[in-house]
């Protein structure tokens, strides 16, 4: 399914990070892709939660043409009145604050690192820095990020790691007190995600995040919250602690949101709008004006009266049918972000095999993992899952 020579062109240009499956893909529409071959296969995976409007959307593709026949790039030295509209419309969206666009989640869940410390010492003045985060949680690559993820897999090699991190079970509200008490004047917020993605799909319950943020309010703890890949509708809210009832002091979003441009953004709070100044955080690209028209159509898609209602009737849809299918010990996660735990075979396996057949799926540790498009079609959807389910058939 990829050509020698492409192959071979591949290994000789680019880094080998990424274990790659045995496909070029040159083109898409709706939720299906189509390779170098012309064969098509239905994705459940949408770029790891990325066209969140699936593939070559009209609207999205005119807008971003429109934009990049216009201006591609200015200097955030500039004002740019499609970021303003776009950045106007997210906050008011999120009901937040303000924001700062960069690049990625991980870009984002930076800025969330600066900003709670800011406040902190601002505020306490130094040594109240230490953020606490959930054992098994993922916050990005960069050197800051991987230092704020819960996996010891991720914490090695590329010592010194950034300092100020501690780490408690997660849904266990006892040992957040216990971290709490033993470090107290030295901790300044929590960070965590409401849905554990790279971690496994594993959600924290209501009834957790409700008594983290109590505990947060108590001890003037800023509550973070990584909504990179829960965020921007994928859970049928657009974000996930909606579901709790809660409201964190900075939320950090990216994936879903550009409709598959990068993008990421940090929401904050109207009280912590002033707490960083110029030339504290910047991003060359951030907020790009091509970018910011993409997003724009993507939370004009999701403010539609019904669209994220539709997303949780296909998520509950995509939980029933795999739930049903041989060989799923259990379906975690909510609306169109799921995992299937297999009680045979491993999950790369069943994803190569629905390679074959014409599916792509993801895997999160052991389990297959699944972030169709939001707007994925009853009839794409049942095609995805007979192919799934042939595949399961056969272990």
């Amino acid at each position: 399914m990829v050509s020698p020579e492409l192959k071979k062109q591949h290994d000789g240009a680019l880094m080998p990070t990424y274990g790659r499956f045995p496909v070029a893909l040159e083109s898409g529409r709706g939720a299906v892709a189509v390779d170098t071959q012309g064969k098509e296969y239905v994705d459940f995976g949408s770029g790891i939660g990325v066209n969140s409007l699936g593939y070559a959307d009209p609207e999205w593709v005119a807008a971003v043409q429109e934009q990049a026949a216009k201006l591609q790039h200015i200097s955030n030295l500039y004002y740019s009145p499609v970021q303003v509209a776009f950045a106007h419309a997210l906050c008011r969206t999120a009901k937040m604050g303000r924001v700062f666009l960069g690049n990625s989640g991980a870009e984002a869940n930076e800025c969330a690192i600066k900003l709670a410390r800011k406040y902190s010492f601002d505020k306490y003045g130094e040594g109240r820095s230490k953020i606490i985060g959930l054992r098994n949680s993922f916050h990005g690559r960069t050197v800051t990020t991987l230092a704020a993820t819960g996996q010891d897999s991720f914490h090695q090699y590329f010592y010194p790691f950034t300092e100020g991190f501690l780490f408690v079970e997660a849904g266990n509200v006892t040992g957040l007190i216990d971290a709490l008490v033993e470090n107290e004047g030295a901790v300044c917020a929590v960070m965590l995600e409401c849905i554990q993605g790279e971690g496994g799909v594993i959600p924290m319950e209501k009834a957790y995040l409700q008594e983290v943020r109590k505990l947060c309010d108590e001890r003037d703890l800023l509550l973070l919250i990584d909504e990179v890949q829960t965020g921007a509708g994928r859970t049928g809210r657009f974000f996930a602690y909606e579901h709790a009832g809660i409201v964190p002091d900075v939320v950090t979003m990216a994936k879903g949101l550009g409709g598959g441009l990068p993008i990421g953004a940090c929401l904050c709070t109207e009280r912590l709008a002033d707490v960083m100044g110029p030339g504290m955080h910047g991003s060359t690209f951030g907020g790009n004006p091509v970018v910011c028209a993409g997003a724009q159509i993507v939370l004009d898609r999701l403010a539609q009266p019904g669209f994220l209602d539709a997303v949780t009737e296909k998520g509950e849809y995509l939980r029933t049918r795999l739930a049903a299918m041989p060989h799923v010990a259990q379906v975690r996660g909510m609306g169109l972000m799921r995992g299937a735990v297999l009680d045979k075979g491993t999950a790369r396996e069943v994803a190569e095999r629905c390679l074959e057949g014409g599916l792509l799926v993801l895997t999160a540790k052991t389990l297959l993992r699944f972030l169709p498009p939001l707007t994925i079609t009853q009839e794409e959807l049942d095609r995805g899952l007979e192919i799934l389910e042939s595949v399961l058939k056969t272990l």
